[in-house]
């Protein structure tokens, strides 16, 4: 199981564990101390501390994007975490016409495998959170919502659910530009229809 920091949790955690399952969830701010341990792990690393490390490096769309990420047991006794085996780094550099960015974020998990099988496991999260969660939160303005009260957000996120259940069905693979033609079309009708006799 993978999952952002909502799931970073000691109850989460032992839940999978107690199913025989596995998992690896990102670590933010909501785990302060947690958060914290395994900053001052991988920025100040005690001496003679080896990380497992992989590399990965791809050119997308105009840009190329590094993957380092590092993995160290060194936490897993002292956090006391359920299942915990590793704690992760992961750091993200982007170079986009000249312009250079990063994004660092950890994560920890009760998978025993390299390092190269973890950045697999974590570029797989990620997909899913570009796939599902940016096209929910930015194509379909999920988060610039208003509407707050009641049940109306989990009927609008039923709603948006099923439409982009509908448009992969019907095989669109960019979900913001088949929004667009839907939407040119209906525009395209309602002019010829008020334009009828």
């Amino acid at each position: 199981m993978t999952g952002d920091a909502l799931y970073a949790c000691r109850k989460m955690c032992r839940q999978v564990v107690e199913a025989e399952g596995d998992y690896l969830f990102i670590v933010k701010g909501n785990c302060a101390a947690l958060y914290d341990d395994m900053r001052l792990l991988f920025d100040e690393p005690p001496f003679g501390e080896q990380f497992d490390t992989a590399l990965q490096t791809e050119k997308l769309k105009g840009r190329v994007e590094t993957r380092e990420l590092k993995a160290s047991s060194a936490l897993s006794d002292y956090l006391g975490w359920p299942g915990v085996t590793q704690v992760c780094q992961v750091r993200r550099t982007t170079v986009r016409k000249g312009e250079r960015s990063e994004e660092t974020r950890y994560a920890i998990t009760s998978l025993s495998v390299g390092a190269e099988e973890l950045l697999r496991v974590v570029r797989g999260h990620w997909a899913i959170e570009n796939r599902l969660h940016r096209v929910r939160d930015v194509t379909m303005g999920e988060d610039a919502s208003q509407i707050r009260t009641g049940s109306a957000p989990e009927v609008m996120a039923a709603l948006r659910n099923g439409i982009l259940g509908a448009l992969r069905l019907l095989k669109h693979d960019n979900i913001a530009a088949a929004l667009r033609s839907i939407a040119w079309q209906q525009r395209a009708v309602a002019l010829v229809a008020s334009r009828s006799p």
